[in-house]
């Protein structure tokens, strides 16, 4: 029988309970009439990548006069988001320290626990609970099937998320968790970066959520986070979606008015921010 918590996780996605099975698939990853098959039951990944001060953040940091924290000793947690949000007891698939540079290595990841995104997630002091997307089934239909090298897992300051709800505004980020939160910590975030095909930013792009009634509760940082508007990136090509305050949420996100951005899977929920970058095509820059 399947467990409660995964029970509401489908039907908070909208699937059925066939589209939460597990099973022997062929491999979608190159889309050829010779994939092999892969046994999604047993098979096991690792996730390899490096945690880093998110760009801004760091920019932020140093305009304060405020020092750096330190990314050696940190506790990487690799889960998917949204069984996370459900207070599923198995979201997570494994946990690992990282190096003096910020690396983790986590091994012995289960496939078959998989059913939309997976995360690096971390949760330490001085920092803001984050979860940062390393695998997104909305490219490939599919679980993963080899390893996933090359993640990265950002961390935010406390202090940055300070300056994004001053951006955003208290007044609009109680508005829309109906008094519940003031900040953007309390409320439930999401921080992306939409990118071109070099992984440069983009300004000026929209963000178009589905469903659409979500659509007020993207913001659009200046470049100076001193203010947020809601007409387009700017030349950092950052958006801050404002969660509720109330459970978990889970819908998707796509770049407005161009069919080369792919529907991304995303889900917010109370204190704890998501972070993700939206590109063109199904491979990352």
């Amino acid at each position: 029988m399947k467990r409660p918590c995964l029970l509401a996780l489908c039907s908070l996605l909208g699937w059925g309970l066939s589209a939460c099975g597990d099973g022997t698939r062929p491999d979608p990853g190159l889309l050829t009439e010779d994939a092999q098959p892969v046994d999604l039951d047993r098979l096991r990944v690792t996730v390899r990548g490096q945690v880093a001060l998110f760009p801004e953040a760091a920019q932020h940091l140093a305009a304060q006069g405020e020092p750096l924290p330190s990314l050696e000793g940190l506790s990487v947690d690799i889960d998917e988001p949204l069984r996370v949000a459900v207070h599923d007891p198995v979201a997570s698939f494994g946990t690992g320290l990282t190096t003096g540079d910020g690396a983790f290595d986590i091994s012995g990841v289960p496939v078959k626990d998989i059913h939309t995104s997976l995360a690096a997630s971390l949760e330490e002091p001085g920092l803001v609970p984050t979860s940062t997307i390393v695998f997104d089934t909305a490219f490939t239909g599919s679980r993963p099937r080899t390893d996933i090298t090359g993640a990265h897992a950002w961390a935010l300051p406390v202090s940055f998320q300070d300056a994004l709800t001053q951006a955003v505004g208290p007044g609009a980020i109680g508005t829309h968790t109906q008094g519940l939160a003031q900040t953007l910590w309390d409320a439930g975030f999401i921080l992306g970066r939409v990118v071109d095909a070099q992984g440069q930013p983009v300004a000026g792009a929209r963000i178009q959520p589905e469903p659409g009634e979500l659509a007020d509760r993207l913001y659009y940082p200046s470049e100076d986070f001193t203010r947020a508007g809601q007409d387009g990136t700017g030349s950092h090509g950052l958006f801050v979606y404002v969660h509720s305050g109330l459970g978990a949420e889970a819908f998707r996100l796509t770049v407005h008015g161009t069919e080369a951005y792919p529907w991304r899977n995303a889900g917010a929920m109370p204190g704890r921010a998501l972070v993700l970058t939206l590109h063109p095509g199904g491979r990352a820059p």
